[in-house]
């Protein structure tokens, strides 16, 4: 199945080109033909999804940018790559209140309301530094992604819970590799709470520092590199 076919290719403007070749390092490094198939997703990213701010928040075109520039970058190896779990994309200023368990959050995937919510200045910050393996927007999203797989039935959905599949019995059947990802704080702890929040930090890592990702944990790299269909600026 051709993961990158479009009968008719939807433009971005230049400006957007720009701001993406500045301030999104995965899209810069991306070759000229892989640029054009990302610039068509993310223009038809930003068609079908509703942003919306909160607390007096701002929407411009460069929030609406690399939210879903990261949205397409972790989608950008699957044929399906909306993510159909999210209609709603919705931006605080800062940390906002949760009532799903009465606390502060700066992220949250709701799949009830089938929204993403983040605090732009944490969102921002996660890639003012790009290798500190902390960057809001790809956990996030990797949630709902990993969601996506269980409640949908298309093509990629089936696609990333088997390899999903394949990866946690990978990791079961591997005591020592368990011990080792622990034992190396590479990982941050918050990773082996459960399931769900170890994939998210492990695509975390796995973007933003794959050389390190590699040289330390080559197998399980490549688990997480045939995950998300990687296959394309520099992974």
């Amino acid at each position: 199945m051709l993961v990158h076919f479009y009968p008719v290719k939807k433009k971005l403007p230049e400006s957007d080109k720009n701001y993406l070749s500045i301030h999104f390092k995965f899209y810069k490094n991306l070759n000229p033909k892989s640029k054009r198939n990302f610039e068509h997703r993310v223009a038809v990213f930003l068609k079908e999804k509703q942003f919306i701010g909160r607390q007096d928040f701002e929407v411009t075109k460069n929030v609406k940018l690399l939210i879903s520039a990261t949205a397409i970058m972790l989608t950008f190896g699957m044929k399906n790559y909306l993510i159909k779990v999210i209609d709603l994309i919705i931006i605080y200023p800062k940390a906002f209140y949760s009532t799903i368990n009465n606390n502060n959050h700066k992220g949250e995937f709701n799949p009830n309301l089938k929204a993403i919510v983040f605090s732009w200045e944490d969102f921002l910050s996660g890639y003012q530094i790009d290798n500190d393996n902390l960057n809001l927007g790809i956990h996030e999203f990797t949630h709902a992604i990993h969601f996506n797989s269980l409640s949908q039935n298309d093509y990629s959905a089936k696609i990333f819970k088997k390899s999903f599949n394949d990866l946690a019995l990978f990791l079961s059947k591997n005591e020592s590799l368990r011990k080792e990802l622990i034992a190396s704080a590479y990982f941050r702890d918050y990773a082996f709470t459960n399931q769900f929040e170890f994939l998210a930090v492990l695509i975390e890592n796995f973007i933003e520092t794959p050389e390190n990702f590699k040289s330390h944990f080559p197998d399980l790299y490549r688990k997480v590199k045939q995950l998300l269909k990687f296959n394309f600026a520099n992974y």
